[in-house]
């Protein structure tokens, strides 16, 4: 963000105020409060300038490989605007890297990706005051020969009894009798 001349000199008043406080004239005021607002709506619009960035990007990536050239300088512009690739973003690139540019720019969201799970990670083991992944491994029990292995298993449950149990098939569907084969010839004789 760049700020103009004018827009300078009411800030460093306004710090100048914030480390020395003292009474301000209206006019001071009403610039601080302006360029208040001047920064908000900046930020604002930053905002929506990155999600329409970020739209971009997706209609691009899912238009590969037709649109190479338009994915990759918008992926550049993501990512020097503190995009973190993702999956989608490694997948379409891996899908490309015959191409040298998508080649190093995968490279690149490989690194920056990597970086971002790091940091993820480590906030949340942070915010979980727990130890780091590596130290905080528990011992898969339920191997073979393992721990499990040693201790007495729990006894499934046992289901309780319905109220009325479900039929048989053969007594929903009785066995058919087998029909009684008609007598050899010679037993036939009429007589």
């Amino acid at each position: 963000m760049a700020f103009s001349a004018d827009e300078l000199r009411v800030l460093r008043r306004a710090l100048a105020n914030a480390l020395h406080p003292a009474p301000l004239p209206d006019e001071v005021v009403r610039d601080a409060l302006r360029l208040a607002d001047s920064v908000d709506e900046a930020v604002h619009e930053a905002g929506r300038l990155r999600a329409f960035l970020l739209a971009d990007l997706v209609r691009y990536r899912e238009t590969l490989p037709g649109s190479l050239a338009g994915y990759l300088d918008l992926l550049e512009d993501a990512l020097a605007g503190g995009y973190d690739p993702g999956a989608d973003d490694l997948a379409a690139l891996r899908a490309l890297r015959g191409n040298p540019a998508a080649a190093r720019l995968l490279d690149r969201c490989q690194v920056l990706a990597e970086r971002s799970v790091r940091t993820r990670l480590a906030r949340v083991s942070q915010a979980t005051g727990s130890a780091p992944a590596s130290a905080s491994r528990a011992r898969l029990l339920a191997l073979p020969g393992g721990r499990a292995a040693e201790e007495p298993r729990p006894k499934p449950p046992t289901p309780a009894p319905a109220e009325r149990p479900a039929p048989k098939p053969s007594e929903v569907f009785p066995p058919r009798r087998r029909p009684v084969p008609p007598p050899p010839p010679e037993e036939r004789v009429a007589g």
